[in-house]
């Protein structure tokens, strides 16, 4: 059973522009053709692109008012791969606006804050993720929470998972990570290190503290670490050892929307291809380093991630 339960707590309605030469306290004009809308939220957006390849998921999270109608009819235009099962709220789903300026090699993005949910919608939450972890083989629990949603949720989210043997993914902050982890450990860790760089509440300045961190994580539960180190590079850690990813192309930085989220997807599909942990975390990381030699958020192909893998650099370094 080849399916993903894909775990977006508070999703979002995306909004790209690219406005090359972005500038502040002026007027920006963006063609048409450089505007698009699209459902959002780290869990959703794996949705959308395992979608892409042919692999079914079934998305759930809160959602409410106005945006949340736009974002669930959206969601449906991607065809019989996706289907809903959110807990609908009072409060209205939020809206993101990501800029990508290709002159300056930046990416901008405003993230709303998202609705408040209160404990009723929690509970009636969890006992309908318990239906449906069961209807699945994998559970993908990525991005932020909405206000009222206590931090530890990942962690009860995946005991509950682990309790009836489902391979767990993770992409999420430090706030979440870290109390989370004092539930339970998913198998597969990725930090979003976006708006912080923050690991446990610290900052990791030198390589080697990466990688002692890198292990401790995998000491303490998880089967396949992936830490972000200056953006483009990343510290993979398993049973077996830590390594250091690179790319050996350059990066656009105004390429990066995305990317995180292609990673993880493709870490889920190489999962079902029953590749091992560190040649799913190469096959994630050849997806995200594909993913930003063009704009916007739709995935490479498969034939051009299988190109990519020749170009990264996975060096042991414990």
């Amino acid at each position: 059973m080849k399916k993903v339960l894909a775990v977006c707590l508070n999703p979002a309605l995306d909004r790209e522009f690219v406005i090359d030469n972005f500038t502040l306290d002026k007027l920006n004009i963006v063609p048409n053709e450089k505007n698009k809308m699209t459902p959002g939220g780290k869990g959703v957006n794996v949705a959308v692109i395992l979608s892409k390849y042919g692999i079914p998921s079934i998305v759930t999270g809160f959602v409410g008012g106005y945006v949340g109608k736009v974002l669930i009819s959206e969601l449906k235009k991607t065809g019989q791969m996706i289907t809903t099962s959110f807990v609908h709220i009072n409060d209205e789903t939020r809206e993101n606006i990501a800029i990508a300026d290709t002159i300056n090699h930046t990416l901008t993005e405003i993230n709303s804050e998202g609705p408040i949910v209160d404990s009723s919608s929690i509970e009636s939450f969890i006992r309908r993720y318990e239906v449906l972890v069961q209807q699945v083989s994998t559970v993908v629990i990525s991005g932020s929470v909405p206000r009222g949603v206590p931090n530890s949720i990942y962690g009860e989210l995946t005991k509950i998972a682990k309790k009836y043997k489902k391979t767990v993914f993770w992409e999420a902050r430090d706030e979440i990570i870290n109390e989370s982890i004092k539930i339970s450990f998913p198998d597969v860790l990725k930090y979003d290190m976006r708006r912080s760089e923050k690991i446990l509440g610290n900052i990791l300045n030198t390589e080697k503290e990466y990688i002692e961190m890198t292990k401790e994580f995998v000491k303490r539960g998880a089967s396949l670490v992936i830490l972000s180190y200056k953006t483009v590079f990343d510290f993979v850690g398993t049973a077996d050892g830590v390594w250091k990813f690179s790319p050996k192309t350059d990066i656009d930085h105004s390429y990066l929307l995305g990317s995180g989220d292609i990673f993880v997807a493709g870490m889920v599909i190489a999962h079902f291809e029953d590749k091992c942990c560190i040649d799913m975390a190469r096959y994630g990381y050849a997806a995200a380093v594909a993913k930003t030699t063009y704009m916007g958020k739709e995935p490479p192909s498969r034939n051009e991630i299988e190109r990519f893998l020749s170009l990264i650099n996975s060096e042991r370094v414990e």
